[in-house]
């Protein structure tokens, strides 16, 4: 009687192959996923970085903190932005950050976190989803933690808001797997004076690894002491769009929202 070891040795063989290959071209057929996002409602948002998306047939993520002038002051712009398929996200009403970590000197006193109460923030975060139903009329929504911040006092209000997003952005620089369980602090790497190339590297990460990287940027091209310069943005798009067969470019809600589909496709 011949021993079955070679042949289940082929079957693990067989099976580690089609995991593999699997795991290769899980984001919809393609090697890793791109997230573009942009924090607190700039007018270079509007101004540089949405008609450079729009030329190349890119879709980003907006997080609109809505009483920020770039915002309450242009909310025709944004409506327009939406209706071409632009996210508009969640990053509160007023924008606050604890005042008690360092190099938040900048805080106001009536915006540091740490005073608010529990049911301040989670108000203040709902009225911002109003405001937003508003200028898109969608429901989905997805968040972005001001400052990184997820707590008031020694308390997570991130339970609290749950049921009012798909998903939530935080601000640690991880290559994000396919298969994460927590979608309510995924990672993103915070851009500020990176070279385009040092931009691109991280994207050839992400496909050698197979995993979603979501960008987070502020200035683009001014506006805000947190910066990526004109030339950089374009050099990082510009490779997206010429790898565009291997990479899914798509807004942080569309790419939450399929793992999540596929996590329980899996189940």
């Amino acid at each position: 009687m011949k021993s079955s070891i070679p042949y289940l040795f082929f079957l693990l063989t067989l099976s580690c192959a089609v995991q593999s290959q699997n795991t290769a071209t899980a984001w919809k057929g393609k090697k890793c996923a791109v997230a573009l996002t942009y924090d607190d409602a700039l007018n270079v948002h509007l101004d540089n970085a949405i008609p450079l998306l729009d030329s190349l047939g890119f879709k980003g993520t907006f997080y609109l903190s809505a009483y920020f002038p770039g915002c309450k002051d242009r909310i025709d712009d944004w409506r327009k932005a939406a209706a071409r398929g632009h996210e508009l996200g969640n990053h509160t009403l007023y924008h606050p950050c604890a005042s008690d970590k360092p190099g938040r000197s900048w805080v106001s006193p009536d915006r540091a976190l740490e005073k608010y109460s529990m049911n301040r923030i989670v108000d203040e975060i709902r009225m911002t989803n109003v405001f937003l139903k508003a200028i898109d009329g969608k429901s989905k929504r997805t968040f972005a933690y001001t400052c990184g911040d997820m707590t008031v006092g020694d308390s997570s209000f991130v339970p609290h808001i749950k049921g009012d997003f798909v998903s939530a952005r935080g601000v640690h620089g991880v290559m994000v797997p396919i298969d994460t369980k927590d979608l309510y602090n995924v990672g993103a790497y915070g851009v500020n004076g990176e070279s385009g190339d040092q931009l691109i590297a991280l994207v050839k990460e992400a496909m050698q690894k197979n995993a979603l990287i979501v960008f987070l940027f502020h200035g683009v091209g001014g506006e805000h002491g947190i910066n990526v310069g004109l030339k950089e943005h374009r050099q990082l798009l510009r490779f997206l769009k010429q790898h565009e067969k291997e990479i899914w470019i798509a807004p942080f809600l569309d790419v939450t929202e399929y793992i999540q589909e596929r996590a329980v496709a899996k189940k």
